[in-house]
C-alpha cells in the first residue's frame, strides 16, 4: 500500500501550480480525482505537442498530470455543482485554483464544502494571495516572477531582468501546496477536523528570496544582477576552459586549499587567502582562472577537481541531460499511454525505501474515468 492511497483529491486546478501539487500527492497514492470543465483544462492545448500514430497530446498537460483520474463537470450547472458537493463530501482534500470569489459566486465556497464534509481539507492556490489589496489580481508565472523581484536576480550586470526559463513560480507554489496539505493532514490526526491551506505564487517566490529577503529587511543590503557568479562565495561560477565551459563551486576555504593548487593559484596569496577577499574581487579572479584553464580540457579539469573533492560538472543542454546515463537510469520512467504507447517522462524526484517501484500510469484521456467515479453517485441518485 503507498503511503496515501487511502486518501481522496478532488482536484478543481488547472494549468501548472494546483496539477503539480495534486501529482506531487497521486505519486504518493492519492487517488487524485482531476475535475475538469467542458473542453478540459487549457493546458491540453499547450505546446509542445507529442504526435504518434495519429494521436496527439500535450506534453505540457502530461508533464503535470501523471496517476490522476479525470472526470467532466460543468460547475455552472445545477448537476455539476451538485456532483461536485457529492465529491468534495467523500474526499480528503480538495484543490482549487480559481480566482478569489469565484467558487463562492458558483455556491460552492469552500467554506461551505467544509460543512458538508468538516474533516476535508481544502487548498487554494493563487496568484498574489486571498488577502491583502492586490488579491483579486490575476497571476500568471512570468507576471509573479517580474512582481516578484526574480527577474532583477536573473541575468548579468547591465543586462535586462529575465525570466528563469522555466515556470518556476507555478511549480514552487504547488511544491508549497503539496507540503501545506501534508502538514493540514498530520494536523487533522489530531483534531478530527480538516482546515483551509493558502498559498499563492508570490507567496512562493518571496518564500525563496532566503538570504536576499533577509539581507534587504535586516541589513539593507539591496542585491544585483550577478550572472553566473554566487553573490557571497568565490569562486563560485562558470568558468571557461580550452574547448568548453564548465561550473565550479569553491563553497568553503578547505576547497579553496584543495582547488586553488589544481589551477595554479597561491591559497595564501595575501589578495585572495579569504573568502571575503576573493567575493570582493570576483572578476578580476574569474579573469585570471578563465586565463589558467585556457589551455587545459574540460575533462582534464573535471577529472582533477574530482580526485580533490571539489564540487565541479559540465553545462548540459536537455537533450544531453536524458542523454546521460546516471539520469536515465535513475530519474526517468515509462509510462504505458493509451493513444500514445511507452512514453519516457520524469519521474518523481521522492524515492521512499519501502516503495522501490513509482506508480506508472498515464496522464488521464479527457473524461477518461466519470463513470467509474461517479457509480457510486448514480446508485445513491436511483439510476
Amino acid at each position: 500500500m503507498r503511503p496515501l492511497e487511502d486518501l481522496r483529491v478532488v482536484d478543481l486546478s488547472r494549468a501548472l501550480a494546483g496539477p503539480y501539487a495534486t501529482m506531487m500527492l497521486a505519486d504518493a497514492g492519492a487517488d487524485v480525482v482531476k475535475v475538469e470543465p467542458p473542453g478540459g483544462d487549457d493546458s491540453r492545448g499547450w505546446l509542445p505537442y507529442v504526435e504518434r500514430d495519429g494521436s496527439t497530446e500535450s506534453a505540457y498537460f502530461m508533464s503535470a498530470n501523471r496517476n490522476k483520474r479525470s472526470v467532466v463537470l460543468d460547475l455552472k450547472t445545477a448537476e455539476g455543482a451538485e456532483r461536485l458537493r457529492w465529491l468534495a463530501a467523500h474526499a480528503d482534500v480538495l484543490v482549487e485554483n480559481y480566482r478569489p470569489g469565484v467558487l463562492d459566486r458558483l455556491g460552492l465556497g469552500l467554506d461551505a464544502l467544509r460543512e458538508l464534509n468538516p474533516r476535508l481539507i481544502t487548498l487554494s492556490i493563487n496568484g498574489f494571495g486571498s488577502g491583502g489589496p492586490d488579491g483579486n489580481r490575476p497571476g500568471f508565472d512570468q507576471i509573479v516572477q517580474a512582481e516578484g523581484g526574480l527577474m532583477t536576480l536573473t541575468g548579468h550586470p547591465g543586462s535586462p531582468p529575465q525570466r528563469v526559463g522555466l515556470p518556476i513560480a507555478d511549480i514552487l507554489a504547488g511544491m508549497f501546496g503539496a507540503f501545506g496539505v501534508m502538514t493540514a493532514l498530520r494536523d487533522r490526526e489530531r483534531t478530527g477536523t480538516g482546515q483551509h491551506v493558502d498559498t499563492s505564487l508570490l507567496a512562493a517566490v518571496v518564500g525563496v528570496h532566503v538570504f536576499h529577503g533577509v539581507g534587504w529587511l535586516a541589513a539593507g543590503v539591496e542585491p544585483v544582477m550577478t550572472g553566473n557568479r554566487h553573490p557571497s562565495i568565490s569562486p563560485y561560477g562558470v568558468f571557461g576552459c580550452g574547448d568548453a565551459d564548465i561550473v565550479i563551486a569553491v563553497g568553503s576555504e578547505s576547497l579553496w586549499r584543495r582547488f586553488a593548487p589544481i589551477v595554479g593559484l597561491d591559497p595564501d596569496r595575501p589578495d585572495i587567502a579569504t573568502n571575503i577577499d576573493r567575493v570582493g574581487r570576483a572578476e578580476m579572479l574569474q579573469k585570471e582562472i578563465d586565463d589558467l584553464l585556457a589551455d587545459r580540457t574540460a575533462d582534464e579539469v573535471l577529472a582533477a577537481l574530482d580526485a580533490a573533492g571539489v564540487p565541479a560538472g559540465r553545462i548540459r543542454t536537455i537533450p544531453e541531460v536524458y542523454d546521460w546515463r546516471h539520469v536515465r537510469d535513475n530519474m526517468v520512467v515509462t509510462l504505458p499511454h493509451p493513444t500514445l504507447g511507452d512514453l519516457d517522462v520524469p519521474a518523481s524526484p521522492i524515492n521512499l525505501s519501502g516503495h522501490r517501484l513509482p506508480r506508472c500510469e498515464a496522464p488521464p484521456a479527457l473524461g477518461a474515468h466519470q463513470d467509474e467515479v461517479f457509480v457510486d453517485y448514480a446508485a445513491a441518485q436511483g439510476f
